[in-house]
């Protein structure tokens, strides 16, 4: 393979190695193009909201809330959002897969570049980047972390200009709350490495953590709060923030990659690279990890450690790296075939979601208000005002006790918002189960329709008022 691809570089064949990245990225997205997630819905209702001048509000008739995690996010989608929700959407969904193949085909040009690094194990890293499900599904689900992960990806790439670096990751923090102690570990690292010295290394920090500060700042003169209402509506904790990022190590894939303690002792950038995506990590477990499918709080540093295993692969002995890429190909073949039907599901998702917005359209129609659990759909079937049994974009919701399916809403409080129609999942979660028990709502609502979800037996029971 060495003296094949040795022998197309000759000839003038380089941009194999962009166009290899660029499929790498391309393919396994196209496959996953089917996956989205509710949440995805929500920001785009600020978005549509903020081109039609109704302000930053999740209801049109509503108070500004805090309810998008990524601040700048409705703001980039707003040249998109001049349209009904589901085709917003499918726009982010678009934008999120060719970012994300820019920045796939930029890494692959880069990893092509290190001639010193054996080729089949380049092309072993593209292997498990492709084979890399949670990075292909995220690059299609219309929220930001295709984007986020593409500034990552690209922050990496720019190790030899320090300050980029830290712009790029900086960018990537303003997207992803939980990357601001990544973007500052590797700006750090940076620096260090190319020997700016302290005050370089100080500048660094400052300019990654920047966009970081700037959202925080912005959310505490607009709501009073430093955090994302996020934070307070899905309180998570340590025990589950460990169980996730362990997963999420696996799952990915390419963490497998970097195990490689020797060589990163040798290969300072790829080393500053796998001490950030540490510190990430500690981030994810601080938080408590996500309940989103597919790792989705693990992705945006992924790529990355693509080209920190081709950077240490010129330090490592041979077998080493060819066991470490033959193990992370070997992880991604499994979980393919162990997942099989779960990525099958995953690849219907925006296909029922666009049929369950459909069938409650009539429903809804000319309701004032709503109360849901799962307000991305509801919010892409109405315009009627929602009552977010999740807290997600209701502050006065999200301080409430309990995590994001179970916040403890008692029928007078919810009779108080004025709903009028309920929307509950099936299989009920613990919200919505102890609001369907409870005899006053009972006595105020009846079941009225049944909207199945997708091929299986679940759906959504819609109770109207008395």
């Amino acid at each position: 393979m060495d003296v094949l691809f040795g022998g197309m570089q000759r000839f003038g064949l380089r941009p194999v190695w962009l166009v290899a990245g660029a499929l790498a990225a391309l393919l396994p997205a196209l496959a996953m193009w089917g996956f989205t997630v509710d949440d995805a819905l929500i920001p785009v209702r600020y978005a549509r909201h903020l081109v039609a001048g109704a302000g930053w509000r999740f209801d049109a008739g509503g108070p500004s809330t805090d309810g998008v995690t990524p601040l700048p996010w409705p703001v980039l989608l707003a040249p998109m959002a001049h349209a009904p929700a589901l085709a917003v959407l499918w726009r982010a969904r678009a934008f999120g897969l060719v970012v994300w193949v820019v920045a796939g085909a930029a890494l692959g040009a880069a990893v092509g570049r290190r001639t010193s690094a054996p080729t089949w194990a380049r092309a072993a890293a593209l292997v498990a980047l492709a084979l890399s499900v949670p990075i292909a599904a995220h690059a299609v689900s219309g929220m930001e972390t295709a984007l986020a992960t593409s500034l990552a990806t690209f922050a990496v790439l720019s190790v030899r200009r320090p300050l980029m670096t830290a712009t790029l990751a900086g960018l990537a923090a303003a997207l992803r709350p939980e990357l601001a102690a990544w973007a500052i570990v590797l700006a750090v690292g940076v620096a260090i490495v190319a020997q700016r010295g302290v005050r370089g290394a100080v500048m660094a920090a400052a300019i990654a953590l920047a966009p970081f500060a700037a959202c925080a700042l912005v959310r505490v003169l607009v709501w009073g709060r430093p955090a994302p209402l996020a934070l307070m509506a899905k309180p998570g904790e340590l025990s589950q923030g460990l169980v996730y990022a362990g997963a999420a190590c696996v799952v990915c894939v390419t963490p497998v990659l970097v195990l490689a303690p020797l060589a990163l002792r040798r290969a300072h950038e790829a080393l500053v690279i796998v001490v950030a995506a540490v510190a990430h990590v500690g981030a994810i477990v601080a938080v408590g990890g996500d309940w989103m499918p597919f790792a989705r709080l693990m992705v945006p540093v992924a790529p990355s450690l693509v080209w920190a295993a081709v950077l240490a692969s010129e330090h490592a002995a041979r077998w080493a790296t060819a066991t470490r890429s033959a193990a992370a190909i070997a992880v991604a073949v499994s979980l393919l075939v162990i997942g099989r039907h779960t990525i099958a599901d995953a690849r219907r998702v925006a296909d029922d979601r666009a049929a369950l917005v459909a069938d409650a359209r009539p429903l809804l129609e000319g309701v004032s208000r709503v109360a849901a659990l799962d307000v991305g759909w509801v919010g892409a079937a109405t315009d009627a005002g929602v009552v977010d049994l999740a807290g997600l974009t209701d502050p006065e919701i999200a301080a409430l006790p309990g995590g994001h399916t179970s916040k403890r809403v008692d029928a007078m409080f919810l009779l108080a918002r004025d709903p009028d129609v309920l929307v509950f999942y099936r299989p009920p979660r613990v919200v919505e189960a102890r609001l369907e028990a409870d005899d006053v709502v009972a006595r105020h609502f009846e079941t009225s329709a049944w909207l199945p979800l997708g091929r299986g037996s679940t759906g959504y029971v819609v109770m109207t008022r008395r």
